[in-house]
């Protein structure tokens, strides 16, 4: 529902040759539908657990109200839903910072929530730090990354509404060698750390290197212009592949 909510309403000023803006311009009576359905679902599922584990929810620590605050600032930020009368700050037209802020609502999502979701279930569940901030930062980078290859499937858009994203201020080839390739590095760093102080074998490392190998191998592909299938089979196909060498990794983890 966050990821769909730029495409809610009728894209007129979007190019048509831009085969994903065209299918949303058509579809977009379809969309808001399906975001009004994700809406109540998301309410009806937040309602349940509110009934369930209200007594928990009421005596939640402090850091967990933090980082809850955090992301949703983050994500009402990003589309501007604050009246401008009081912030006018969107930071998903502050090209260098939108693919940040996407990233890190991913990273909150997968990385962080969860854990909020054990302690309102079980009423106290203890989380590593170390071990937390290493997974969070891993995977803010490989959320990152992928939202700015994401981002050059749309550099004409971009370049035509003055968005100043990475690729359109510093172009495809410093933007892969500069940007891309530096952070994906920073997430392998990040994950051997995580390795090494949980000392997990070579298959957990092994299957949780494959995602990060493959996002450098993607990065460095995008050299030259692609379809919009690439982009949204390949690159969002990423996360999902992620996800799933996790899944086995844990597999192998005493």
């Amino acid at each position: 529902m966050y990821y769909t909510y730029a495409y809610a309403e009728p894209l007129q000023s979007f190019s048509l040759h831009n085969p994903r803006s065209a299918w949303y311009i058509e579809h977009h009576v379809l969309v808001q539908y399906t975001q009004w359905i994700l809406l109540s679902t998301c309410v009806l599922l937040g309602c349940i657990m509110l009934f369930n584990d209200y007594e928990n929810l009421l005596h939640m620590p402090f850091r967990y109200w933090f980082i809850i605050t955090i992301m949703l600032l983050s994500a009402i930020l990003y589309y501007g839903l604050l009246p401008r009368s009081f912030f006018t700050l969107n930071l998903r037209n502050t090209g260098w910072v939108k693919a940040f802020v996407i990233g890190f609502v991913w990273a909150c999502s997968v990385s962080l929530l969860p854990l909020i979701v054990l302690q309102l279930e079980r009423g106290y569940y203890y989380a590593d730090l170390i071990l937390v901030l290493a997974l969070f930062v891993k995977n803010w980078m490989f959320c990152t990354v992928n939202a700015i290859m994401f981002d050059m499937k749309d550099y004409e858009d971009d370049s035509n509404h003055q968005l100043k994203t990475f690729v359109v201020r510093f172009g495809l080839n410093n933007t892969i060698f500069f940007i891309l390739i530096p952070l994906s590095l920073i997430g392998i760093f990040f994950l051997f750390g995580f390795a090494q102080y949980r000392h997990f074998t070579f298959l957990p490392i092994f299957f949780n290197l494959i995602p990060f190998l493959l996002l450098l191998l993607v990065a460095y592909s995008m050299q030259r212009q692609k379809k919009i299938l690439y982009y949204l089979i390949v690159i969002d196909g990423l996360i999902l592949l992620k996800a799933v060498c996790g899944i086995i990794a844990m597999q192998f983890v005493k």
